[in-house]
């Protein structure tokens, strides 16, 4: 996860339904008055208030959050949330710095966040209820309890048809290599649908984040759904490269940087991967196969692809052939040819 990604998730979390935060968000959306609520401290922000009053020590409480949002100047509280600093403040964010925000308070709340890097809360006064959060170039807009689970419940479906299809797409390919009829266009079809997996994967860990606590369950069913996708596909990706992809490397290095329109165009992710035509035949190598035989080394799944440079050399290696490759020996050499179908050869000396 990249630092932003889990910056925006950090940040989320803060905002959850049940946090301080939260509470203090929703009581000001139900008495009308709006806000401009600062998070932060330190010289960046002194540069930027003035007026208003000190407050001295005074315990941070959604009720007083509240009450202090009726006045006209915004708030100022410490980093953690828990002191409320100052109250009926006015900002000065430097007027150069562009937004696209429409209205003073949401304009000034982007400012303020990209000056300082610090976060801030705008709520709309009564008549265009909501409420945005900044924090440098992090902007995300508050939703409801029953918006937000309406949303992760529709994603949630989208991820298990695409688990489905998933799945479905593996079992072709298997049947396809078999055959000896794969084309690029199978071998994308899994890494493509894995990659769109991953990307609701992450957009359920965003709503979870919104979530807090009441996002347990749907955050459960996402982590059963994305559970071994990746590896998978990384399997594939391997098995019809040209050469053995650099040790570490994966798929989503590639394909999550794609947009959401490529990442559903089978052209564009066999661009990204350097997978080729997408009606070619290809040939796996036997990466996936060899990977499925349990316990055995890297070290040895290395050796045996450099004797068997195809899947259809593969499984037809008996276990005679298997056992002289250097880290095989007999026993597992048996075992290896159950795997992968070819003879056991009971006769090995």
């Amino acid at each position: 996860m990249s630092a932003h990604a889990a910056a925006s998730l950090d940040l989320l979390r803060r905002f959850a339904p049940g946090t301080p935060l939260r509470t203090a968000t929703e009581l000001i959306l139900a008495q009308g008055t709006g806000a401009l609520i600062l998070i932060g401290s330190g010289s960046k922000v002194d540069a930027v208030t003035a007026g208003g009053f000190a407050l001295d020590d005074v315990r941070f409480t959604a009720q007083r959050v509240a009450e202090l949002a009726k006045m006209d100047g915004g708030i100022v509280v410490d980093p953690e949330a828990g002191r409320i600093v100052a109250a009926n403040v006015h900002f000065m964010p430097d007027p150069s710095i562009s937004t696209d925000e429409t209205g003073t308070r949401f304009r000034t709340a982007e400012r303020l966040a990209r000056q300082t890097d610090a976060t801030v809360l705008a709520v709309s006064e009564e008549g265009h209820l909501r409420a945005v959060v900044f924090s440098g170039a992090i902007r995300f807009t508050l939703q409801s309890m029953t918006e937000l689970m309406a949303l992760a419940n529709q994603r949630l479906q989208s991820l298990e048809r695409m688990r489905r299809q998933f799945d479905e797409s593996v079992v072709r390919l298997d049947r396809h290599e078999v055959e000896g009829t794969v084309t690029t266009r199978d071998v994308v079809g899994v890494i493509q649908r894995a990659a769109v997996i991953r990307a609701l994967g992450r957009s359920l860990d965003t709503l979870a984040a919104e979530l807090g606590d009441a996002a347990a369950l749907i955050a459960l069913q996402a982590a059963d759904l994305v559970a071994g996708v990746t590896e998978v596909a990384d399997l594939v990706n391997a098995d019809y490269q040209s050469r053995k992809p650099r040790k570490g490397s994966s798929i989503a290095q590639r394909v999550d940087r794609l947009d959401e329109d490529d990442l559903y165009d089978p052209e564009a992710v066999s661009d990204a991967l350097g997978l080729g035509p997408l009606d070619v035949r290809a040939e796996p190598r036997g990466v996936r196969l060899l990977a499925s035989v349990p316990r055995l080394p890297e070290t040895v799944q290395t050796a045996i692809l450099r004797r068997y440079r195809t899947f259809e050399d593969l499984t037809n290696a008996d276990s005679k052939e298997l056992a002289t490759i250097d880290g095989v020996g007999k026993a597992r050499a048996k075992s290896i040819s159950r795997y992968l179908g070819g003879s056991t050869d009971d006769q090995l000396p």
